[in-house]
């Protein structure tokens, strides 16, 4: 059997990973120049560590994770105004890792072969297969087509059609540079820091070899992004002080930088026919859920499960896929939309909300209602099979 992976993200390389060991022939393509760099930090637990775990990805996962040990909100002069410590149940269950990290980690275990600057220009279907025309020119003949290739997806758009009938924007758009500063990397330390006004947050963490990541999240009614991104965040945020003064200069062209719209995609089917989609193609649930690359890789490990069970007729198989994957994603994308006027609050109201909140998480046992409070319920189903058994 032949599969041609769009993206060589995390959804697609897991999905590549798992195939490639049960005898498919597997070949990525991926539009970037070369592997993806950059983005900003996740927290990874729940089913994706399940899945990291049987791709021996845990001593891995645990050397390259970074220690942060407490989240920390601080006003204009940078004074803390209120903050939770991490640790306990939420120490030991949530991994921080930056998103490139994870994905070079199931990259590097990879045999299939990637062809960068590459994507799908055209799809022609029948019973038996897929004839897929490629940029580059070439045409490949498989037996199943995946779509893996974000919320922005070139696959979606040419088996669904137009983007826009699924992208739910949810009014934000993102920023994320990172800067060599040896004094600021070490001043941030082990901290999670973030200034809060209404409309705008950003976050300051401390990277290895003494980089520190700055992040821009800012309410937009319009989806566009700003046509010169380091001149709108001067405008937004240069006033607030903090360490801002100092960073905003140095803000990277946009080419340099991560800056995209926050959406959730969603869809009623993942499939037509051998086309299926997986990972954010099908179901980004955005930075406020938290929650992305550990669906990506549970969703690329179902359905690899279920083609594994399929035999050569891998169509109902994609359908199962669906049904064991849909109600977590709905789950956390509601999750996901409920979260936004905690993680960046849109009035002042809700920011001094937020704080009582988090005085209060630091209060003896409020790390267990923390750690509740952020991993959305449903998603430890995801790995068992709906005969309830392990599937493994």
């Amino acid at each position: 059997m032949k599969a041609l992976i769009c993206g060589a993200g995390i959804a697609g390389l897991t999905l590549a990973w798992h195939l490639e060991r049960d005898g498919w022939e597997v070949k990525i393509v991926e539009r970037a120049p070369r592997f993806r760099k950059g983005g900003y930090m996740i927290d990874f637990y729940g089913p994706g560590m399940e899945v990291a775990d049987r791709m021996g990805l845990r001593p891995r996962i645990v050397r390259m994770r970074y220690p942060i040990t407490e989240i920390e909100y601080v006003d204009h002069a940078g004074r803390k105004t209120s903050g939770v410590r991490i640790t306990g149940e939420l120490a030991e269950q949530v991994f921080s890792l930056m998103r490139e990290d994870l994905a070079q980690a199931v990259h590097d275990d990879l045999r299939s072969p990637i062809v960068y600057e590459t994507s799908v220009a055209g799809i022609e279907q029948n019973a038996s297969g897929v004839t897929v025309q490629l940029t580059d020119g070439t045409v490949e003949t498989v037996d199943l087509l995946v779509g893996a290739d974000g919320t922005h997806s070139r696959v979606r758009e040419l088996a669904f059609g137009p983007k826009e009938r699924y992208l739910r924007y949810l009014g934000r758009q993102i920023t994320v540079y990172t800067l060599r500063d040896e004094r600021l990397s070490r001043e941030i330390g082990t901290r999670y820091r973030t200034l809060t006004v209404p409309g705008l947050m950003t976050g300051a963490y401390a990277l290895r070899d003494d980089s520190l990541a700055m992040l821009f999240l800012r309410r937009a009614s319009d989806p566009r992004p700003p046509a010169d991104i380091a001149a709108e965040l001067t405008r937004q945020y240069g006033h607030l002080g903090w360490i801002l003064p100092e960073v905003l200069p140095r803000c990277p062209p946009a080419d340099q930088l991560y800056h995209d719209q926050v959406n959730q995609v969603e869809m009623t089917e993942w499939s037509r026919g051998r086309v299926v989609l997986v990972g954010d193609a099908c179901q980004a649930v955005s930075l406020f859920a938290g929650h992305g690359a550990s669906l990506a890789m549970a969703g690329a490990w179902v359905l690899a499960d279920e083609l594994r069970r399929a035999g050569d007729d891998p169509t109902g198989a994609l359908l199962r896929y669906h049904a064991r994957m849909a109600k977590a994603v709905a789950d956390t994308q509601r999750f996901g939309r409920s979260f936004i006027e905690w993680m960046a609050p849109s009035t002042r109201r809700r920011i001094v909300a937020r704080d009582l909140l988090m005085r209060l998480a630091a209060l003896p046992g409020g790390s267990r209602l923390l750690a509740g409070s952020l991993i959305p319920a449903g998603t430890d189903l995801i790995t068992k099979r709906p005969d309830n058994r392990a599937g493994v």
